[in-house]
């Protein structure tokens, strides 16, 4: 049987990580957080304290840098340099660290054989913000999964503070909506839709509710999976 490959792209905050982790799980593949790869690479440029607006110094920053994943009982771990960075890159200074990176041509085509080299060995489902136009454009399945701004704003808000980081809700929505303008704007593969992608709104749709639909939006592609 040949390689199953799913991509599930959209913005921020759309619970692609919750949603493609569990989905994975229900369908019997790996399943691999790419936005990961660009928080660690995001990260390490905050900690040596590049200018966010400087892409050639970003890009100067790639040649010895190592950026892997590893699946630890069946959980994926981020490592920066042997560092396991997988709780650090999830800081509001990461995200809006990543979004930055993700613009660098350089940055993207650093991390493209890591992620084609994951899919062409493993059943996966991948996301992202251009798994299915670029990364894998053949995916048998493509998923573009979004909600409203405020939903989405208000679900990373949650988690934030659930954590212990108390940030204002309004400021949230504002990084949010930011990260939104400079993902569909920028010049290297912008976020959109894949052409021949399935659009899964999830507005108002609890976090078990869209995993089902995800896992029925695969199940109607891929009868028998």
């Amino acid at each position: 049987m040949s390689i199953i490959n799913i991509a599930i792209d959209g913005p921020a905050g759309a619970g692609k990580s919750s949603i493609a982790r569990a989905a994975a799980g229900q369908l019997g593949c790996l399943y691999v957080d790419t936005g990961a790869l660009y928080r660690a690479v995001g990260l390490n440029a905050l900690r040596v304290g590049l200018d966010m607006k400087d892409t050639a110094a970003i890009a100067a920053s790639l040649p010895g840098l190592s950026v892997t994943l590893r699946f630890l009982a069946g959980e994926q771990r981020v490592f920066l340099n042997e560092e396991d960075v997988s709780e650090a890159i999830r800081s509001p200074e990461a995200s809006m660290a990543a979004s930055a990176v993700s613009a660098v041509p350089a940055v993207r085509d650093f991390l493209f054989d890591l992620q084609q080299g994951i899919a062409r060995e493993n059943n996966c489902i991948m996301d992202g913000r251009d798994i299915g136009t670029v990364v894998l454009p053949d995916a048998q399945v493509k998923i573009f999964l979004t909600a409203a701004p405020e939903e989405r704003a208000r679900r990373r808000w949650l988690e934030l503070q659930s954590k212990g980081t108390d940030v204002p809700f309004e400021e949230v929505l504002a990084d949010l909506k930011q990260r939104d303008y400079n993902d569909e704007n920028r010049a290297a593969a912008p976020l959109k839709p894949a052409a021949d992608g399935v659009i899964v709104d999830t507005t108002g749709i609890d976090l078990q509710g869209s995993i089902d639909k995800v896992v029925q939006t695969v199940r109607e592609a891929l009868p028998g999976v």
